[in-house]
């Protein structure tokens, strides 16, 4: 085998990505590279030889047996070997494992399929033992880690945001708890749209014109070959297998990636100078920047949505090898390979924001001082809605006012409505009292006990989703 320098590689995956995730590209590549291409390819060839041994009695378990061996001894440098006489990838490998079967079995290795039958059963295993074995469980991780920190942070007051602008007082865990919802939706339809991977035996156009030629029954014997491989058949098949079994699972990736990027996004900005509310974890030794040595850059998260910048757009692509000219041509030949790169860039993006989620640090003391930057300008809103609820017509107007009189005069809505809306005060005193059992003076003093049900919500998802993983994991056991 060729020795070749990894920082000789094109693809950054190979090299950088690949030195920063070794284990992970590991299970990664035993799955998704060229090796594990050939391998799940000779895996279909022998589940279609098996079956031939099953329907025409040519053999009994120990010859299906001596299959596996067989599928153990094939490498992809001799089908590369082979591949360079025939140019033709399939023939090449039938070539390569009429050499190692029993000489009865010659005659049926590849009989009946055509080179798609057997690539597109070999790539529904690839994406769904990836996706099972390796995404999921990594998807997973990082899941546990936002719920972790969505828990324990689900009291801890913040001002929510809207438009880049205070808006009213939430919880740093409910905030978290929005990326608990959104990436646990999305691991559920990984779980379920992985599991509904097809595969084929239908032939040339999809219609069964060679098996049936063997059999009398091809879509029973298209569904013994599949059953050796754990997949059930395509609804309908041309040549290939329908593409949106696959399309969907690879969509659903993309909406995890954007999950995980917009998550980066806003851990970026709580990270700014100006807002500080949480950071990074940053090494004794770690260097900021080339020339000025106090920076702590959020780097991470930062790259993580780079990596989704570089890998998203590629959801075109996924699209367009949606189409297939009649019963098939070759235009996703190329761009199909590139699904692998994909899975390998969100596997990066992925393990990258785990270790940031888990290294996070929450400062308390900014969280609070941001809160209340504004003063009580935050209870604006449930200033109005109290009014209002006591019977005044236009609250929103009036107090609409006493913002801007607030502004002007470096008030605090308190102090306003005390000095200036003494009636409106009482009104207000009275109805929070009636709905809450709160008092207006503790109320207007500590903007964080206006936070709706955001612990609750936030308790009541972690829950959710803590469970939703045991039921996952169950599944892809």
């Amino acid at each position: 085998m060729e020795n070749r320098s990894i920082y000789r590689n094109i693809s950054p995956l190979d090299h950088r990505y690949y030195q920063s995730n070794k284990e992970l590209f590991d299970r990664l590549s035993d799955r998704l590279s060229e090796e594990a291409s050939v391998a799940y390819c000779v895996k279909a060839e022998m589940a279609l030889l098996k079956t031939h041994i099953k329907l025409q009695k040519l053999g009994d378990d120990t010859l299906i047996a001596s299959l596996d061996e067989v599928e153990k001894s094939i490498t992809p440098e001799e089908v590369y070997i082979e591949e360079e006489k025939t140019q033709h990838n399939i023939r090449a490998l039938v070539n390569v494992i009429n050499k190692k079967v029993p000489e009865e079995l010659k005659p049926w290795v590849h009989m009946g399929a055509t080179s798609v039958d057997i690539l597109d059963t070999s790539n529904a295993m690839r994406m769904r033992d990836v996706t099972r074995d390796v995404m999921i469980p990594l998807l997973m991780e990082l899941e546990e880690e936002l719920i972790r920190m969505a828990d324990q942070e689900a009291e801890t007051p913040q001002v929510g945001r809207t438009h880049g602008q205070h808006a009213v007082p939430v919880t740093l865990g409910f905030a978290m708890a929005e990326y608990v919802s959104r990436l646990g939706q999305s691991i559920e339809e990984l779980e379920r749209l992985s599991a509904n991977q097809r595969g084929k035996l239908a032939g040339a156009v999809g219609g069964y014109n060679a098996t049936s030629m063997i059999s009398s029954d091809p879509l029973a014997m298209e569904e013994m070959y599949l059953d050796y491989l754990g997949l059930k058949p395509s609804e309908y098949s041309t040549q290939m297998v329908e593409p949106e079994y696959l399309l969907r699972l690879l969509l659903e990736y993309n909406t995890a990636f954007g999950v995980i990027a917009n998550l980066a996004d806003d851990l970026r900005h709580l990270q700014r100078s100006e807002i500080d509310e949480v950071r990074e974890f940053f090494s004794a030794t770690q260097v900021g920047s080339s020339t000025m040595p106090q920076k702590r850059n959020p780097w991470n998260c930062e790259h993580v949505k780079s990596l989704w910048k570089a890998f998203a757009p590629r959801v075109m692509t996924f699209y367009m090898d949606q189409i297939s000219e009649h019963q098939r041509d070759l235009s996703n030949s190329a761009s199909a390979r590139f699904q692998a790169d994909y899975i390998a860039g969100l596997a990066a993006a992925t393990a990258r924001m785990k270790k940031i989620v888990a290294g996070l640090a929450v400062n308390k003391e900014q969280l609070r001082k941001n809160l209340t930057a504004g003063g009580d300008f935050v209870l604006a809103e449930p200033t109005y809605i109290l009014l209002a609820m006591s019977g005044v017509n236009g609250a929103h107007e009036i107090v609409r006012k006493i913002t801007l009189s607030c502004e002007q005069t470096g008030k605090t809505i308190k102090e306003v409505l005390q000095e200036e809306e003494k009636d409106s005060w009482d009104r207000i005193s009275s109805q929070l009292k009636k709905v809450s059992g709160l008092d207006a003076e503790a109320f207007y003093s500590d903007p964080s006990l206006y936070r709706g049900k955001t612990a609750e919500k936030t308790r009541t998802l972690c829950v959710k989703y803590t469970n939703s993983l045991k039921s996952i994991r169950n599944k892809l056991v």
